[in-house]
């Protein structure tokens, strides 16, 4: 009992070990993190659409939760850029932005999002994710967010805009370029070159002006706050809104307040497929950065239970005025570089922006919008990898053709059909490798028991016995292929007597497989060959006994290739095929 509830409660695992030392860490985590979260959640929340304390009340209940039920000892989860373009996308057909029903629907969305995810924990579909090709996924992470900073030029213009693709926004900012506000335009650009400089310059700066390098990493961190601070202070000091900056206004202070996401059939209906999207790319984004993280400190996470730890946290923004979650690449990267050592330092990175939801809002209310934008633009320059087109090209033109696809599919026909243009895509590309297995004819490496592919390599080879590597589980997909290919190559070959299938990388069988080997076993017998297996592995070997197919077979089931021809081969028939000389590829 006490181990499932750990394994449902990792908490109990990690939380009775925890010491004075791992305190300290976390709360040093904590501190550095939270400095960073206040900023980048504000942005987020403007990036779906949202009033600002959306975002900081995304990074308050959410994160205890998945505290409670995730196994990542460093993954820090609240709004992250993607997530946020998807939500602004999804709500924005159902609602206006900056109504109350617009707000209402992002809760909606987020519990929706929240049940699938914990749904799909419940029953243990964790490796779904591994669907999803990982070149496409990237493809679809940088258009997003190309996306994301696109969009986000019309603050730091000080313009109207808007569109759902790249050219509409494109299109909307040139037709506005003349209404520039360039009190805006200079305190955005001015933000974005200072914030990127943080990134790249400040902590190099403040090592050679002889400051540790514990107190630099802070003070890097630290970086969009003083953006945040002396942008803040500018607009209030000058009175800039009167001169068109547009700011944050009032932001609400105090706690995240309980909200009732609305369950209406129509809204329901409406957001249930971008839910499923935003679920799908939300736990891949997550479960790649939790399982980077924990390698690098050799611990392991649970798939399964990301997904119930993430589900809760979505459900936890529902009924506490959030918007959907997930884990944040950069936030996790610096809550582990920080000394986090346990979901404790997320628990108190909640409590320090709870502090700030109750007494720093007030001080928000100056703050410039550009500021906002450029805290996003700097964010998302991370996110953006053309280098993919590059080295998927270089190593498969079918996962370029893939990655292509899905970034010009994001781009120009908006993120929800991008997205699930990436899935489809992800889907098709296993399809694809599978449905042609490689198939190798093999023959034996002359003085050994070694076989491979007789293009190859030198190799001894029987005219009467035709030896099949399939380098592939067989199911419905692929089973017709082998059988055409079979049936080709013996019609080029009146005199083969004995057919070898060597199954040492066949995993499975299904049973669309398992009918098209029966039908195969038929037509090589009215053509007087036998059908032999080699190398069957254990797990086949026991569903096929559990069938009539071996009962059926004409030839044998051997343990090993080597047995198989050996028994099957005549001396004096065997001859040496000079092959090509000899590669790593087998």
């Amino acid at each position: 009992m006490l181990n499932f509830l750990s394994r449902r409660l990792p908490i109990l695992d990690w939380g009775r070990t925890y010491t004075r030392a791992t305190l300290g860490a976390d709360l040093m985590a904590a501190l550095i993190v939270t400095i960073m979260l206040v900023p980048q959640s504000l942005a987020y929340a403007l990036l779906a659409g949202l009033p600002p304390e959306a975002g900081i009340y995304a990074s308050i209940l959410p994160i205890l939760f998945y505290a409670l039920f995730g196994t990542s000892r460093v993954l820090a989860v609240g709004p992250v850029a993607v997530v946020s373009l998807m939500t602004a996308a999804a709500v924005g057909q159902v609602a206006e932005a900056g109504t109350a029903g617009y707000a209402v629907a992002a809760l909606t969305l987020a519990l929706l999002s929240g049940g699938m995810l914990f749904a799909l924990g419940v029953l243990k579909l964790g490796f779904l994710a591994n669907f999803l090709s990982h070149p496409v996924i990237a493809g679809f992470i940088t258009a997003s967010g190309i996306l994301i900073a696109a969009g986000q030029l019309r603050h730091i213009l000080g313009v109207r805009g808007g569109g759902d693709t790249l050219p509409e926004i494109l299109f909307g900012l040139w037709t506005r370029l003349a209404d520039t506000n360039p009190v805006t335009l200079a305190i955005g650009a001015g933000a974005v070159a200072f914030l990127y400089w943080v990134r790249k310059g400040m902590k190099p700066a403040l090592l050679s002006l002889g400051l540790g390098k514990h107190p630099a990493d802070i003070l890097t961190k630290a970086g969009p706050v003083f953006a945040v601070a002396a942008t803040t202070a500018l607009a209030w000091g000058l009175g800039l809104a009167d001169r068109g900056v547009r700011i944050v206004g009032e932001v609400p202070q105090g706690l995240p307040p309980l909200t009732m996401p609305d369950l209406s059939l129509s809204l329901v209906s409406a957001l249930v497929i971008p839910a499923a999207l935003i679920s799908i790319i939300g736990f891949v984004e997550s479960v790649s950065v939790a399982q980077t993280l924990a390698a690098r400190r050799r611990q392991r996470i649970d798939p399964d239970q990301e997904l119930l730890g993430l589900g809760a946290a979505n459900i936890g923004a529902a009924f506490s005025g959030g918007m959907p979650v997930t884990g944040g690449f950069a936030r996790s990267v610096v809550n582990a570089d920080a000394g986090a050592e346990t979901p404790a330092a997320g628990a108190f990175t909640a409590v320090g922006l709870g502090l700030a939801a109750i007494a720093l809002t007030p001080l928000l209310y100056f703050l410039p919008h550009a500021t906002l934008a450029a805290t996003i633009i700097v964010a998302v320059l991370g996110l953006v990898d053309l280098g993919t087109l590059r080295r998927t090209w270089a190593y498969s033109r079918r996962d370029f053709a893939a990655v292509a696809a899905t970034i010009l599919t994001t781009l120009t026909l908006g993120i929800e059909v991008g997205v699930s243009v990436g899935v489809a895509l992800s889907i098709l590309l296993h399809l694809l490798n599978t449905a042609q297995p490689h198939v190798a004819e093999v023959g034996l490496v002359p003085g050994s028991e070694h076989f491979r592919n007789i293009h190859r390599h030198k190799v001894t080879t029987d005219p009467h016995v035709l030896s099949l590597r399939i380098d592939e589980s067989l199911y419905f997909a692929n089973a017709r292929f082998l059988e055409t290919m079979i049936l080709d190559r013996i019609a080029r070959s009146p005199d083969l007597r004995e057919v070898i299938l060597m199954c040492s990388a066949v995993n499975s069988i299904d049973y669309s497989a398992l009918e098209t080997l029966e039908a195969l076993q038929n037509e090589l017998a009215a053509r007087n060959i036998r059908l032999h297996l080699s190398e069957v592995k254990g797990p086949v070997m026991d569903r096929l006994q559990q069938t009539d197919f071996l009962h059926h077979l004409s030839g044998q089931v051997f343990k090993s290739q080597y047995d198989a021809f050996h028994a099957l081969t005549q001396p004096s028939t065997a001859e040496a095929l000079p092959g090509k000389p000899a590669a790593p590829a087998i």
